[in-house]
């Protein structure tokens, strides 16, 4: 089924609307600081020349989505509603822009969504249908949440109902006061201009009431539908949405909308009116998304990184200048390394945490003072733990990942020239934490890289590749990362040969290895009735024995502790 764009829907005036203004905002001491960036290192903006976008006439549905319609529209028909149906936003975007979307939002101009769910059941118990179960998702500021939203599933699809709204805002929060309003009203108080489009299922036809979304659309920009400024101080979270939307369809963003995202009334509103869980949330959408590098530096060019990825105070040592620039030009190279070998080397989680990793490369010496007292000889924490945990409050588990890929970074440098040279070298046991056995250089190889290897685990391709981004580490790499003089394809080179390496001596998935010796067959030879750290040191020396000895039995194992220990007897 096809439907055309009705143009004489396009509304073109906007009712007058007083916005609230926030007064200039000075972050206080204890604020985490904006990093020091001076003219010359700044990002560099983008290239802002409007893309080629594709914009269908019409809006093809597909057998389901018309069945659904039509559904809807008998249920409004047999009860006489006056009801216009509406799907709102991204499906509108999508569908005219060529893509499928299964995300499909109803927006009702004269009652609560629950209400109409409940008149869709009354006509299904009419028809001798089964009744479907309604789920109300009730309003959660919070989480952007403004109103209660009812689900119901037609034709096994979720569809949400929600009625049309209008919004104001008080000047100290972004959670607004709701009101029923008009679809025009409704498409005013949206984010960008290109998602306040709706399809009337009644009419079959596109409206756009702000009279720019299709125009915005053709033209590839991002725009707002209200000036910039005063829809961002009204809810700064649209920033960082802005931001994401133009990067996932390599779109361009408006100059007035880029001065009003860069000011400082809006990057103060973004650190104190958004809570860091939505902030997260939009920054992760952005990592997981098709153009990660460009989102980034969008951030960079808006002054955000700052704002986005706050830092605790008193970092050691002190963040050098031009380091936002420096993160920003770090995933570039992570994202086009990952390009070259192949984007599936790695599965979503594993690229997700690999471009987080890239992204805060040059924080990964930086430490913070950890422990709410701050007492003297209180922990030293990595501030990746900080930025990750607090400042996105993303899950434990990526936080234990990244610091995880930074620390096997350093150790996969100093294992590198060792699988290159294959001579002996001097590996620092003071880095590794360990007592290394003297053993031969080609064992000695082996049970560095099973220890780092189950140490990181199914991520350990995932730290190579960061730390080729390194390699070698005595070249200070920030002025090539800046320049984008980062020579991939031997960067590409040097990740192969290690892994043909690991895989060659037969590491590649040595986490799974199962000790040889357990510890009650240790207390027996050291003639202990307990444990304790010294059967743990012989646990960890067996372990390299294993490693060293790929085809050594268990009583192999335990005769060369006897061995060992019989000499230092």
């Amino acid at each position: 089924m096809q439907i055309a764009l009705n143009s004489n829907s396009c509304l073109y005036r906007c009712q007058a609307r007083r916005l609230l203004q926030l007064q200039p905002f000075l972050l206080p001491c204890s604020t985490p600081f904006r990093f020091p960036t001076p003219r010359h290192l700044r990002c560099r903006p983008m290239a802002s020349s409007p893309p080629s976008v594709q914009v269908r006439d019409i809006i093809d549905l597909t057998p389901k989505e018309t069945q659904i319609f039509q559904k809807l529209l008998e249920v409004v028909r047999h009860f006489s509603l006056p009801t216009q149906l509406r799907v709102a936003g991204g499906w509108v975007r999508d569908k005219l822009l060529g893509k499928e979307c299964y995300d499909i939002d109803i927006a009702l101009d004269d009652m609560l969504g629950r209400e109409f769910c409940e008149k869709v059941n009354d006509y299904l118990s009419y028809t001798g249908e089964e009744k479907q179960g309604i789920g109300v998702i009730q309003c959660n500021p919070d989480q952007s949440k403004h109103l209660e939203t009812a689900r119901m599933r037609l034709f096994d699809e979720w569809i949400d109902f929600v009625n049309l709204r209008s919004e104001d805002y008080s000047e100290n929060s972004r959670i607004p006061t709701m009101r029923f309003g008009t679809a025009e009203e409704d498409a005013y108080r949206r984010d960008l201009t290109i998602n306040s489009l709706f399809y009337n299922i009644n009419t079959s036809s596109v409206e756009d009431f702000t009279g720019r979304g299709m125009e915005d659309l053709k033209s590839g920009k991002i725009v707002t539908p209200l000036p910039p400024k005063d829809t961002f101080l009204d809810d700064p979270l649209r920033v960082l949405r802005a931001i994401r939307f133009g990067a996932r369809f390599g779109f361009i963003l408006d100059e007035d909308l880029k001065l009003a995202a860069s000011c400082d009334d809006v990057r103060a509103a973004i650190a104190d009116k958004i809570s860091r869980e939505r902030i997260g949330h939009e920054i992760d959408l952005m990592i997981s998304g098709n153009e990660p590098v460009k989102a980034m530096t969008y951030i960079c060019d808006l002054l955000l990184f700052s704002v986005v990825f706050s830092l605790p105070p008193n970092v050691k040592p002190a963040i050098s200048e031009g380091c936002d620039r420096l993160c920003v030009g770090y995933i570039n190279a992570g994202w086009n390394l990952l390009q070259l070998v192949g984007s599936s080397t790695f599965n979503d989680e594993q690229r997700r945490l690999y471009l987080y990793a890239a992204l805060f490369l040059p924080f990964r010496k930086t430490l913070y003072e950890g422990g709410k007292a701050r007492k003297l000889n209180c922990k030293l924490i990595p501030v990746v733990n900080h930025i990750i945990r607090n400042s996105l409050k993303l899950r434990a588990s990526d936080v234990d990942t990244v610091v995880s890929i930074h620390s096997a970074v350093e150790k996969f440098l100093s294992l590198i020239p060792f699988i290159e040279s294959s001579e002996n070298m001097q590996i620092s046991e003071a880095k590794w934490g360990i007592e290394i056995l003297d053993l031969p250089v080609t064992s000695k190889l082996r049970i560095l890289t099973g220890l780092l290897l189950r140490e990181i685990k199914g991520f350990w391709r995932v730290a190579l590749m960061v730390s080729t981004l390194l390699y070698p580490s005595d070249i200070n790499h920030a002025e090539d990362i800046s320049k984008k003089n980062i020579q991939l394809d031997k960067r590409r080179k040097v990740f192969e040969m290690v892994e043909n390496a690991i895989v060659g001596l037969g590491l590649e998935e040595v986490w799974e290895l199962k000790p040889l010796v357990n510890g009650k067959d240790i207390m027996n030879v050291l003639q202990l009735k307990s444990g304790g750290p010294l059967v743990k040191d012989w646990q960890q020396k067996l372990i390299q024995w294993q490693l060293a000895h790929p085809s050594g039995t268990a009583e192999d194992c335990l005769d060369w502790m006897r061995q060992k220990r019989a000499k230092r007897s």
